[in-house]
């Protein structure tokens, strides 16, 4: 077990140790999840606003890997869906212990454990400076239906499986298959959503929407899509993610270009073209944030 002394910000992460930990929390909640996959009938569903569903398994799944977590690595903060906390410490994880909950629900297989470390400001991650904003250094993305794990480390690079990923080659919006999330909650951003939606769907290849930002932004950083836009969505939705895309040579931003990763929950992403030629497409909607 690591000592429980809090780690100096100056300190230099061990990033090696953070992504073992992430995959074997990870991996704890992934096996929570999937011993409920078939009797989804037996699970209790508590609504927690509108389409916003949460079960006994997101609760015990959660459990699992805090245990993981906070038995590793104590001095960082941890901020979890269904929990809440806090950000503190050098450096604090953010959880999803289950990215598509109504997939899930639904018997949908397509949903996933999403886990990741965001790095804060003044806190050294790799040889050389401090880092001088927030910044997400690892990401693991698990999907248990697949069996496909997608890990990424600050400075060094993503993975899906253990074999090196990238992002697409795909030199234009026209001909990129892009992925999106449509308002299901939250309904105040639909004006400035619903243009962009028109416009994908007229100057692209082709649009999805699967239901879980945290396997759109993998499957961005594979190669698998191009490109991903999303709004309405909360910090562990893309934390790891939006490592993951950076490290296979892709861009993932805050559309509204205020925050260094896509905290508050409007993201944008892709190879660089087709995310540059996204954030284009969505500019013009949006409106002035407070």
């Amino acid at each position: 077990m690591q000592s429980s002394e809090p780690l100096s910000h100056k300190a230099m992460l061990d990033l090696g140790t953070a992504i073992d930990i992430a995959v074997t929390a990870a991996h704890a909640g992934a096996a929570i999840l999937q011993s409920y996959a078939h009797h989804r009938s037996d699970l209790i569903i508590d609504h927690k606003a509108r389409n916003d569903l949460v079960s006994q398994a997101d609760r015990e799944a959660e459990a699992a890997i805090l245990e993981v977590l906070r038995e590793r690595s104590p001095a960082y903060g941890i901020v979890a869906e269904e929990t809440g906390g806090a950000a503190q410490g050098p450096a604090t994880w953010y959880i999803d212990p289950l990215d598509g909950t109504t997939n899930f629900l639904s018997g949908i297989p397509h949903y996933a454990v999403s886990i990741a470390l965001v790095a804060h400001a003044g806190t050294q991650a790799a040889p050389g400076a401090a880092l001088e904003e927030d910044t997400p250094v690892i990401g693991v993305v698990y999907d248990p239906n697949r069996e496909e794990l997608f890990t990424g480390v600050y400075g060094v690079g993503s993975w899906l499986n253990g074999r090196r990923i990238a992002c697409s080659r795909t030199p234009s919006l026209a001909d990129s298959v892009v992925a999106t999330g449509f308002p299901f909650r939250d309904f105040s951003f639909e004006p400035e959503y619903m243009p962009t939606l028109d416009y994908a769907i007229h100057h692209s290849r082709g649009v999805r929407r699967m239901g879980a930002a945290a396997l759109d932004l993998a499957w961005v950083a594979c190669g698998r899509y191009d490109g991903y836009w999303e709004m309405g969505l909360a910090p562990w939705d893309v934390a790891a993610g939006t490592l993951l895309v950076r490290e296979a040579g892709g861009v993932c931003l805050d559309m509204d270009s205020r925050d260094p990763w896509p905290v508050a929950g409007r993201v944008v992403s892709g190879n660089p073209v087709v995310c540059a030629a996204l954030h284009d497409m969505i500019r013009p909607h949006l409106k002035p944030r407070g």
